[in-house]
């Protein structure tokens, strides 16, 4: 088991890392405390504190800029709890061989944020329409906010509102199997097919991630699944490591960036179909 000092140490140089790549803590912690010796559920359900704590810090001056928009985040979130309800019974009853390759088949989701995995899965395989449908209009999921660099107000409206709840039903599901706050995959359906711009994407999905994680705590707790001892010094690590890796973002360049996510991203794949492939054979 960690002391404190080094979870504290390992949850910041997580933070730092979740905030460069934009993978969040949580997908980077679930693999670390498996490799330490912690039991699969344990790590899935004891994560869950880093991603309500994330959530609640990021959203405060997202909902004072009236960046998230709580109409939509609500809508969304009746998806995201079900499905994160959901995830989390089915990994109190599945073994834990499965929730490895699981985890490694989500990871590579990520990769839907670069442009060329993009333009394939979305424009080609779902082709999201561009006009306001029916539903959509009756839901009236508008909204406006003024952008501080542009200095003049975003206006927009939310199209495909039922297939962007299948999507973020999809991402709860993730979540609440595997730990995560399954942002990238959250913002991506929010960008391309919901039609948001991009920075109500990510500040909605900040909202929407520390509901759907709470739902899900609350099965892991009825199961007697979380930890108190890992989950302290990760909120603390992980929130420090968030700042740090926010203030270090502006200065590195994009090659950088995306050179360390690509590289990020593979070893986790890796060391997740690694354990579930030795797990299988014993």
């Amino acid at each position: 088991m960690f002391s404190i000092p080094v979870l504290i140490l390992i949850s910041i140089l997580v933070g730092i890392l979740g905030s460069l790549t934009g993978l969040g803590g949580a997908s980077i912690l679930v693999p670390i405390l498996v490799i330490f010796g912690i039991p699969m559920k344990e790590a899935v359900a004891s994560t869950m504190a880093t991603i309500i704590a994330t959530s609640a810090s990021s959203s405060v001056f997202n909902l004072r800029n009236k960046i998230a928009n709580v109409r939509i985040a609500l809508y969304l979130e009746i998806f995201t709890v079900t499905g994160a309800i959901l995830g989390a019974t089915v990994t109190k009853v599945i073994s834990p061989v499965y929730l490895y390759f699981f985890f490694a088949a989500f990871l590579l989701t990520s990769f839907m944020r670069v442009g060329v995995f993009r333009r394939i899965v979305l424009e080609r395989m779902l082709s999201p329409s561009k006009e306001l449908d029916r539903f959509s209009r009756f839901l009236d999921l508008d909204g406006g906010y003024v952008d501080a660099v542009r200095d003049r107000l975003i206006e927009y409206r939310a199209r495909n509102a039922f297939w962007g709840g299948m999507g973020m039903f999809i991402a709860g599901l993730a979540a609440g199997m595997l730990g995560i706050g399954a942002g990238a995959f959250k913002v991506t359906v929010q960008e391309n097919v919901l039609g948001l711009p991009p920075k109500v994407s990510s500040a909605t999905s900040n909202l929407i991630i520390g509901m759907t994680a709470l739902a899900a705590t609350s099965v892991y707790l009825s199961c007697g699944f979380l930890n108190l001892m890992l989950m302290a010094p990760m909120v603390v690590g992980t929130a420090a490591g968030g700042i740090i890796g926010g203030k270090l973002l502006n200065r590195a360049t994009d090659s950088f960036l995306r050179i360390l996510f690509f590289t990020v991203v593979s070893i986790l794949i890796v060391q997740m179909l690694g354990k579930g492939i030795v797990s299988l054979w014993h």
